[in-house]
């Protein structure tokens, strides 16, 4: 037998996919899911907002479209109020318990966070120890230490694992209502695409410069995409103006990223950048031990040591390893030894990367170009030794996972400025002289043999 209202919150259910069609999955998660329905009677439904600012930017901006999607799927018979949830009231003992919409956390922000990226869980070693030390001190004091803060490094060595850390951090700490925005820049694109296209970009701008913390992850996917890189623009100063934290991953330092607008070059650079280095073997080791604790097995130290040697430029991978070297001791019920974990991944070991090393590389384009590695490293200025001299910065930046100030002291201590100059002006050369480009390409193949 149905209760009373059961008929009415089936309704808002048709009404609500009705208005996710129309608006679109981003403003629609954003604005209409937060919505708790309560039916009050027969007659009439009450749509709750998590707070009052949410409340009133519903009903001067969504209203009627809501109002017009209840009619048209009960007959008009329906009175539509709205109102403030009793969690936000204080009355949250008075009201039946409802479950939070995967969209809007306690703090009145837009979150999608992994539990386990915690700052408890991030293990700590010389490659990131800044990086960590300056995300803890913006998560514990938003807006007022490092604005924006920017960290960048190479793909799964713990970029996002910070970044969500600080999330939490401000979550927990938090004496008031905040509002903190975690969003990856592609999904930033895909509802600015969506609320351009479905006339609602007043909403979608709302969303985030209403945000106390935004925290924005690959934000070099907005490179090269003028109406992204416009509204982000837009969007950083309004935060910014306002004292609003603001959090940036890249997996490169802002001037190096292709294609991104020189005003969001400077603005990045207003606050604190900092990298995250691959972890040293210590560290990797540490990482493995920590990922066990949450494993119901033990693991040799033989085959930890093992693993960590193996893998050594990403966290990602290391962890996988791990973890599927567990699985198959699971399934087949053994104990996890070193012969053990080398017969899982000796996939791995099959084919072993190729190390190159700036040294390699400096001795291959020295032999193609017919000069010596001591004028290769040498501050000599004419034509026929820094334009092998920039190839081989070039290629060091494409070839290694060395940072700028590392390759430049392979050649005789030179600034970063000077190498990030040289792999811009070789990438521009080879748009100009397609025969200089076969014969760099040519080396690349001796260097990769």
């Amino acid at each position: 037998m149905s209760k009373p209202g059961d008929e009415l919150l089936k309704i808002w259910e048709r009404a609500s996919a009705a208005l996710k069609e129309r608006l679109g999955e981003s403003v629609f998660s954003a604005w209409i899911l937060p919505l708790k329905p309560r039916a009050s009677g027969k007659d009439a439904l009450s749509l709750l907002a998590p707070d009052a600012f949410f409340k009133n930017w519903i009903e001067e901006n969504y209203q009627e479209l809501i109002r017009e999607a209840i009619r048209a799927k009960s007959g008009g018979e329906v009175k539509v109020e709205f109102g403030v949830s009793a969690k936000e009231r204080g009355e949250e003992k008075h009201a039946a318990p409802a479950p939070e919409p995967a969209a809007q956390t306690q703090s009145g922000g837009f979150l999608n966070l992994n539990d386990r990226y915690t700052f408890e869980n991030f293990v700590v070693g010389p490659s990131n120890r800044h990086a960590h030390a300056y995300a803890q001190a913006v998560a514990d004091a938003p807006g007022k230490a490092y604005n924006p803060l920017f960290i960048w490094g190479g793909v799964g060595l713990g970029k996002t694992h910070l970044l969500q850390a600080i999330c939490h951090q401000i979550k927990l700490k938090a004496k008031a209502n905040i509002r903190i925005c975690y969003v990856p820049s592609d999904r930033f694109t895909n509802e600015l695409i969506d609320a351009i296209q479905h006339k609602t970009t007043p909403a979608f701008r709302q969303k985030y410069r209403s945000a106390d913390a935004l925290v924005v992850d690959d934000v070099h996917f907005i490179a090269g995409k003028d109406s992204s890189q416009e509204e982000f623009f837009n969007t950083f100063n309004a935060l910014y103006d306002s004292h609003k934290q603001i959090i940036l991953s890249s997996d490169r330092p802002p001037k190096e990223i292709k294609d991104l607008e020189e005003r969001l070059i400077s603005r990045f650079g207003w606050g604190l950048t900092v990298d995250i280095q691959p972890p040293d073997f210590e560290t990797r080791v540490a990482i493995l031990k920590k990922k066990i604790e949450r494993e119901p097995v033990n693991v040799d130290d033989d085959a930890i040591f093992f693993i960590a040697q193996l893998i050594k430029t990403n966290i990602r991978e290391l962890e996988g390893a791990l973890i599927r070297t567990i699985a198959y001791s699971l399934l087949e019920e053994k104990p996890i030894t070193l012969d053990l974990t080398k017969e899982v991944l000796k996939d791995l070991l099959k084919e072993p990367k190729k190390l190159i090393t700036v040294d390699f590389i400096q001795r291959c384009v020295a032999e193609e170009f017919g000069i010596t590695l001591s004028e290769l490293k040498t501050r000599r200025r004419n034509r026929q030794i820094v334009l092998p001299r920039q190839i081989a910065m070039y290629l060091s930046r494409e070839l290694t996972d060395l940072s700028l100030p590392e390759i430049g002291n392979y050649f005789g201590g030179k600034d970063h400025t000077t190498v990030l100059h040289s792999y811009n002006k070789i990438k521009e050369v080879f748009n100009q002289d397609p025969v200089l480009k076969e014969r760099v390409e040519r080396v690349i193949q001796i260097i990769k043999q």
